[in-house]
């Protein structure tokens, strides 16, 4: 009499399932992770152009010693950008304060503002960032 042994092969279908599990798992986590940094690597053109808007805020803090009158094209300040380009959809200054709005894209909305409001401390402007953009954590 013969006697055949009936050894077990492949996985069983517990052990397909973890698998499956453990990689839908690792996709969504790094799925999240790429699009959190496609968005702050998207927003960053959107901190930058308020740049050249923060230089003209400080030149103009110095020149007129207040922060009134540090608005729209005037005491050395650059002119509100109207004209949409790149990340950029508007900057405005007023009396000091700078607000970005973005273009929508990469997850980015209208509504995720970059605002930079200055204080001035012992004749030091400090910066303070706020809006959507900074809520968001696309920067700080």
């Amino acid at each position: 009499m013969k006697h055949t042994s009936h050894s077990a092969k492949g996985f069983t279908l517990i052990e397909l399932m973890v698998t499956v599990l453990i990689i839908a798992i690792l996709a969504k986590t790094a799925i999240t992770s790429y699009l959190n940094y496609t968005r702050r690597s998207y927003y960053v053109e959107v901190v930058l152009a308020a740049e050249p808007y923060k230089l003209g805020i400080i030149l103009c803090y110095q020149t007129i010693d207040t922060l009134t009158g540090c608005t729209n094209g005037a005491n050395q300040v650059p002119s509100n950008l109207t004209i949409s380009t790149g990340a950029v959809r508007r900057i405005r200054t007023a009396n000091g304060v700078i607000t970005v709005t973005p273009n929508a894209a990469h997850g980015v909305l209208t509504t995720d503002t970059y605002i930079l409001t200055p204080r001035i401390k012992n004749n030091t402007l400090i910066w303070t960032t706020s809006g959507g953009g900074v809520t968001n954590g696309y920067t700080q």
